[in-house]
């Protein structure tokens, strides 16, 4: 029977390593156009982020309202990305991975003109629509290009632009603002968007569609709108610090019970829009619970670093980015050394030398202070960094490397879900501890930033907010290595052995 499997992946180099363990030139040049399509999406987040001050006096806009420019591309991307599974088999991973991109170059375009919060709001929308699709595409296009021997090189380079967002974001941000016109943070995304586009064009795969299966429309209705109502509820709550109001409540555990109604009717479906069949796996079940405690504590301490920064030490948003490189640089030398090892004796091995260093490197923020030396923090990122690059993308490469070709898209679908409803999960359970743990110090005062009501407070009292803050930022990140240590427990059991060498072939047709 004739191999399905491209030449370089069923090839051996004589006696030695096979030739499907090297990451040959047509893997290279697909990485480098999944990589660009990712690193425009992902830098898009933080780089609004740091913007919405200057949108909201552009617009005269509350903000209330304005952070709905953030908002609103979060929901979209819960929306939208349910969907890509699908149309991965529908449309073609190379024709899907081309059509988020106009999407998403399209709206960056709109956004930049846009007129009003309200147009800028919409436009935003249309982008989270088409960017919520690149990266789950870009995943399914690497996995399956490169096979499961490689997996965890090319997971690794598929990880760069999740290193780049909160680093980059920032530092560009905060120069297109400054310095030129908060416009240009969507129209930078016009010319790279294109040349990626004529890249994709060029360089990637022409795939099969499978226009036979069908869309499980009703699955859809469940968990669409299931995860926009839960990210909603979970972001409206850590707005308002708080989850007792109606709105939030009935958002929130609405989308719960929307997510919880896909699940049932995904063990029924024949064609269910993620197939939970597939955690029956070991590999993908602990990679999944790993991925999402992991997500939980991590996701949730980054969004306390940059707040510190800015309302304990009083940097700017472009200081706050600089001062976070050190993280980036530390992952951006593990990770490629983390995709090797993978390859060659597991995940499971990696992820158990990743996941200590970074509860030990988040153990010493536990201690910082108001006037905690920049050097000493530069030194617990840098280690942070060392650990990130060992533990993210080999656990998602545990999930990938038993998976057959088909399978891949509803995985890596199903990862980035995971990924998205963890990070907000964090982002919104630390704002809320973080709150409370000012409000136990600094009564009246209470927020990250020490609240309207510490204006109020006589000239003595201020000058005791900072080391106070600093005390509730060293508390709230006791949670983090709580989390991270219990996230140890699930990765006890991820694979230890390099993958088989049948699973998971590529069967993608060569040009």
């Amino acid at each position: 029977m004739k191999s399905s499997a491209p030449p370089e992946v069923a090839a051996s180099t004589g006696g030695g390593e096979p030739a499907s363990d090297r990451l040959d030139r047509a893997v290279w040049a697909t990485a480098a156009v999944v990589v660009l399509g990712a690193v425009m999406s992902i830098l898009d987040v933080t780089v609004v982020n740091i913007a919405i001050p200057a949108l909201a006096q552009e617009f005269t806009s509350p903000l209330s309202q304005i952070q709905w420019v953030a908002t609103g591309y979060t929901l979209a991307l819960a929306t939208v990305i349910p969907v890509t599974g699908w149309a991965c088999a529908r449309f073609g991973t190379k024709r899907l991975f081309m059509i988020s991109l106009v999407l998403f170059v399209a709206g960056s375009a709109l956004a930049g003109a846009a007129w009003s919060a309200e147009s800028l709001i919409a436009f935003r929308v249309l982008q989270g629509l088409g960017g919520g699709m690149i990266m789950p595409a870009g995943m399914t296009i690497m996995a399956q290009k490169a096979g499961p021997q490689r997996v965890g090189k090319v997971m690794s380079v598929v990880g760069i632009p999740m290193l780049l967002g909160p680093i980059g974001g920032p530092i560009l941000g905060g120069w297109l603002v400054d310095d030129v016109s908060w416009r240009w943070i969507f129209y930078i995304n016009v010319p790279i968007g294109v040349v990626t586009l004529i890249m994709a064009w060029k360089i990637l795969d022409r795939d099969v569609p499978q226009p036979a299966e069908r869309l499980d429309l009703l699955g859809l209705l469940l968990l669409s709108p299931g995860l926009a109502a839960l990210i909603y509820g979970l972001a409206t709550g850590a707005e308002k610090s708080s989850f007792s109001s109606t709105t939030v409540l009935v958002t929130t555990i609405g989308g719960a019970l929307l997510v919880a109604g896909f699940a049932v009717r995904a063990t029924m479906a024949a064609n269910p829009l993620i197939d939970l069949r597939l955690f029956k796996r070991r590999s993908v079940l602990t990679a999944s619970l790993t991925l999402t405690t992991f997500g939980v504590a991590f996701f949730g301490a980054m969004l306390l670093l940059p707040l510190y920064f800015q309302s304990v030490q009083m940097e700017t948003a472009l200081g706050t980015g600089l001062l976070l490189i050190p993280q980036g640089v530390g992952a951006m030398i593990t990770m490629p050394i983390g995709g090797l090892l993978t390859d060659r004796m597991g995940p499971g091995r990696v992820v158990l030398v990743g996941l200590p260093i970074i509860v030990v490197s988040m153990f010493g923020l536990t201690f910082i202070e108001a006037d905690t030396s920049y050097v000493q923090l530069g030194a617990i990122f840098f280690v942070l960094g060392l650990g990130m690059g060992l533990t993210m993308m080999p656990t998602m490469s545990a999930a990938m490397q038993s998976l057959g070709h088909d399978e891949v898209p509803r995985a890596s679908t199903a990862l980035n879900i995971i990924q998205q409803v963890a990070g907000s999960i964090g982002t919104a359970a630390f704002s809320v501890i973080l709150t409370n743990e000012m409000k136990d110090r600094i009564p009246g005062a209470g927020g990250a930033f020490g609240g309207e009501g510490a204006q109020n407070l006589p000239p003595e009292a201020l000058a005791k907010l900072p080391p106070l803050m600093a005390e509730s930022y060293a508390a709230t990140f006791w949670w983090a290595v709580i989390l991270l240590a219990v996230a140890v427990l699930p990765a006890l059991f991820l694979p230890r052995t390099r993958p088989e060498t049948g699973a998971a072939q590529p069967t993608v047709p060569m040009h």
